[in-house]
């Protein structure tokens, strides 16, 4: 099998050491300032997506005389965008008490590395919101899910693989990337609770969605037969997705283990020539890795869809013209009681809600409460997240929110958006 050419992962290291970047002197014209050699935390290689192309193209070892060519333009210009976030934050972390306490963290965490690679950009020029030029991050390696849903959501986009969720934020935020596009919920599997938490902890924006029908193929080998297989390894939500199919087609004999995600599976038993191994994956993924497809559409309900969220440092401004939705997250010093006010809030105005979720309040999890008749008693906490159909624009909407807002401690928009009706 050939050695596929595709881009390396956005990693992150843990622990991470600390770090000094300078600030740059005051400089009308910051592409020709020069500073001293730094080494940045995050790094990655552009690897283009083209829907009309089911092969990986390798990235173009040279600048082609783009700006930046340079390791030191390349530093120079990290730098000052580092700098840029560090002192943003610095400025407008303790603006809102509450809400620097729930969102966390106060600077960006960063990794030093040994060699920078080619780097994707110095334009500091508005990302388009369309096209060829956007710069995409995704959690997972080529032929994953989340790169078709990239791929839908920006056509032409260059995706860029990030191997944890988080990073794929702080791609978007220390502009390694101009957009993100990351799960949320699952038609089988349910909600995605990482990229819940992590959107509460970032200040990055929703500014669509996409909807992608998930295809599941049990991969292989080339000339390996199903009675070879000893053991079947993919993403959690995709085995459990597979269950009974597995079972009826390999038996319970079959060992299932889970990886981080259903392409990096298919990479991991194609280069390590594991010829009793089979990986759940996408077709692409098979095409990517030089495997067999041994069965087609094994998910064991074809109803299977992924939402994903689109991502961005700055919100888009709601219209009326189109269907629109709006997630909104909230919490209240006395707990829950407040959500049959939250809700009866959007009913009297019709407003029609599609999805409610809670996740835990991680900075105050337990709430004691004094009673006279039963004692101190202990509640848990909650941030409710809802997502209702209509624009931000819209009378209703806003005043909806105004009522919210006399109910809940904590409120904030997490984006108002257009809703994907394919």
């Amino acid at each position: 099998m050939e050695a596929l050419t595709r881009p390396p992962t956005l990693r992150r290291s843990n622990p991470m050491p600390e770090f000094r970047i300078p600030s740059p002197p005051p400089c009308h014209h910051t592409c020709n300032l020069r500073l001293r050699p730094i080494r940045l935390a995050v790094c990655c290689l552009v690897y283009r997506f083209d829907s009309s192309s089911s092969s990986a193209p390798a990235p173009s070892p040279g600048t082609n005389g783009a700006a930046g060519a340079s390791r030191a333009d390349w530093q120079s210009s990290c730098a000052i965008l580092a700098s840029k976030v560090v002192s943003q934050r610095q400025d407008t972390g303790n603006i809102n008490g509450d809400i620097a306490v729930v969102n966390g963290h106060s600077s960006q965490d960063l990794v030093p590395i040994e060699n920078l690679p080619k780097p994707l950009t110095t334009d500091l020029s508005p990302a388009p919101m369309h096209g060829s030029q956007l710069r995409v991050a995704y959690q997972g390696v080529p032929g994953a899910y989340s790169e078709a849903a990239a791929g839908k959501a920006y056509p032409g986009c260059e995706a860029i693989p990030c191997d944890q969720f988080e990073v794929a934020f702080q791609a978007v935020e220390l502009w390694i990337a101009d957009r993100a596009v990351l799960p949320v919920e699952n038609s089988l599997g349910g909600s995605i609770h990482r990229n819940y938490d992590l959107l509460l902890r970032h200040r990055l924006h929703i500014v669509g969605e996409v909807q992608l029908p998930v295809h599941h193929c049990l991969l292989a080998l080339p000339g390996v037969r199903k009675e070879y297989l000893r053991r079947v390894i993919s993403h959690p939500q995709a085995l459990a997705q597979c269950e009974h199919t597995l079972t009826k087609q390999l038996g319970p004999n079959v060992t299932r283990e889970a990886v981080d995600d259903t392409a990096g599976a298919a990479e991991y038993v194609a280069e390590n020539g594991l010829r009793d191994t089979a990986a759940i994956a996408s077709a692409r993924a098979a095409e990517l890795y030089g495997m067999q497809v041994l069965a087609d559409g094994i998910q064991d309900n074809s109803n299977n869809v992924t939402r994903f969220v689109m991502l961005a440092r700055e919100p888009i401004i709601p219209r009326r013209d189109r269907p629109f939705k709006t997630s909104i997250v909230f919490a209240h010093d006395k707990g829950t009681s407040v959500l049959f006010k939250v809700l009866s809030a959007f009913a009297f105005r019709d407003i029609s809600l599609t999805k409610i979720e809670s996740r835990p309040h991680r900075h105050r999890p337990i709430r004691l409460v004094d009673d006279a008749n039963v004692g101190t008693t202990k509640h848990f906490e909650y941030m409710f997240y809802i997502d209702f159909e209509a624009s931000m624009a819209e009378t209703r909407a806003q005043n909806a929110l105004a009522e919210v807002q006399e109910f809940t401690s904590f409120l904030r928009v997490l984006g108002s958006y257009p809703m994907d009706t394919t």
